[in-house]
């Protein structure tokens, strides 16, 4: 094997070691085992998965990026704790951005869009009946960027899967609770049937509303810590 050949191996090995450990620092904050101020330090990052500080220092910067980690002066990196404020703000976003998305979807939806869509229903409740809280978290944001993907403008769309990681310590440990995941998947059937007629604004209504159970509890949890 040629030197260029080993180098570019190193590198693929380390791309993925760095994937492997923002994917579960991810899942960690998405079902609530790092709660929201947690710190994360580095040397108890680099114990627990057994890699240099480089692969964990690349882990938490590309966890940063996605916003759902907060490095402040002095302090080192922290899970995003949002403020009723933020919440409000971060989720008045969330709802302008998919309420255009889904207006701008023609409908009927392609036949493409609807057996995707379809396949991504199912998936998610052969992973919920499963308790496969992991499966059911993948399977929704799946099911959402492919609908919203139907608008058409993929800046829009990378709008909407930003806003969708800044929420995710909202959305912490509703991912991983049973009747809420059932409710959602009542939803994703209602928007595929919306998908097939010809109510925009149906459509886009239900995308709104969907969002405000996982906002609603947020806000009442964390109410008196603001007081």
């Amino acid at each position: 094997m040629t030197e260029r050949a080993l180098i570019d191996q190193a590198e693929e090995a380390a791309a993925l070691d760095v994937a492997d450990i923002a994917k579960t620092l991810g899942e960690d904050i998405i079902f609530g085992r790092l709660a929201p101020g947690e710190r994360l330090t580095e040397d108890t990052l680099i114990a627990r998965f057994r890699v240099t500080r480089h692969f964990v220092r690349q882990a938490l910067a590309d966890l940063e990026r996605t916003g759902i980690v907060v490095r402040e002066k002095n302090k080192g990196v922290a899970v995003r704790s949002l403020t009723p404020s933020e919440v409000r703000q971060i989720y008045e976003v969330r709802e302008l951005l998919q309420r255009q998305a889904a207006l701008r979807i023609p409908l009927p939806a392609p036949a493409a869009v609807l057996e995707e869509l379809e396949r991504l229903h199912a998936h998610y409740g052969a992973c919920l009946r499963a308790r496969d809280f992991t499966g059911v978290h993948e399977a929704n944001d799946a099911f959402h960027l492919t609908m919203f993907a139907a608008c058409g403008n993929q800046y829009l769309v990378a709008s909407i899967k930003h806003y969708m990681w800044l929420t995710l310590p909202v959305r912490a440990k509703r991912t991983a609770d049973y009747a809420h995941a059932i409710a959602s998947e009542r939803d994703h059937y209602m928007i595929i049937q919306l998908l097939k007629g010809t109510d925009s604004w149906a459509l886009a209504q239900l995308c709104v509303d969907h969002l405000q159970s996982a906002k609603v509890e947020y806000l009442s949890k964390i109410s008196g810590q603001y007081d």
